[in-house]
């Protein structure tokens, strides 16, 4: 038992990085027209798009804020929305989504948080 607390405790150390750059992105999202999640094609296609320009985006060396973008694809145009540290983040995460096989287009909504 000793071991499993020890085993939770080192876990939770290790996830915490004394960070404070907390992925939230509900405010630069309200009040804005445009894509959401609820938005997300429910075609096993499109959802297998999302799936894959997601794993790309968190496996890629991003900032917390960029690896928790919204992705929305619908009829294999994949809109990104929220917010990223730097204009090269911004580049980043669109030239990801757009390598992925089947998207047809990229929206590029991000917003560079200065």
């Amino acid at each position: 038992m000793k071991y499993v607390l020890l085993l939770g405790m080192l876990v939770v150390f290790a996830c915490d990085r004394g960070t404070t750059d907390r992925a939230d992105n509900t405010n630069n999202n309200a009040d804005r027209a445009g894509y959401t999640a609820q938005d997300q094609s429910e075609s096993p296609g499109d959802r297998d798009i999302s799936q894959k320009v997601r794993s790309a985006v968190v496996r890629d060396d991003l900032s917390m804020n960029a690896r928790n973008v919204k992705i929305i694809t619908s009829g294999g145009v994949v809109t990104l929305r929220g917010p990223v540290a730097s204009d090269e983040e911004k580049i980043r995460v669109a030239t990801l989504a757009e390598k992925t096989d089947g998207v047809k287009r990229v929206d590029n909504q991000l917003e560079v948080n200065k």
